[in-house]
C-alpha cells in the first residue's frame, strides 16, 4: 500500500522572467524559491517557461529542470509558505 504522504513526481508549469532565466540557463542558479501553492516536493519536474512580464508574452524559451531538493518549513529566512528548491537542469528549448 503507497503512503498517503508521498505521491508520484509532477511536472509544474512555471514562469521565469528572463533575467532569472539567462542564469538559471548559465549554471549560476540552481535553486528556485517559490509560494507553495502548488504542493512542490523533492522528485518533481518544473518546466520553466521565460515570460517577458514587459510584454506580457512567453518567448517561447524553456528550461525542464528536476528538483531533488526541497527545504520548507519554519526556518529563519524563508517566509511562511514559501519553498526552496534545488534545480538540475536537464533539458531547454531555446
Amino acid at each position: 500500500m503507497p503512503c498517503p504522504l508521498h505521491r508520484p513526481p509532477t511536472t509544474h508549469e512555471l514562469k521565469c522572467w528572463p533575467e532569472f532565466f539567462r542564469v538559471i540557463l548559465s549554471g549560476e542558479k540552481t535553486f528556485e524559491v517559490r509560494k507553495n501553492d502548488r504542493d512542490f516536493m523533492a522528485t518533481d519536474w518544473l518546466r520553466l517557461r521565460e515570460w517577458d512580464h514587459r510584454r506580457e508574452t512567453y518567448t517561447g524559451r524553456e528550461v525542464y529542470a528536476r528538483v531533488p531538493y526541497l527545504l520548507d518549513g519554519q526556518w529563519p529566512g524563508l517566509a511562511e509558505g514559501y519553498v526552496v528548491m534545488s534545480i538540475i537542469v536537464q533539458g531547454t528549448i531555446e
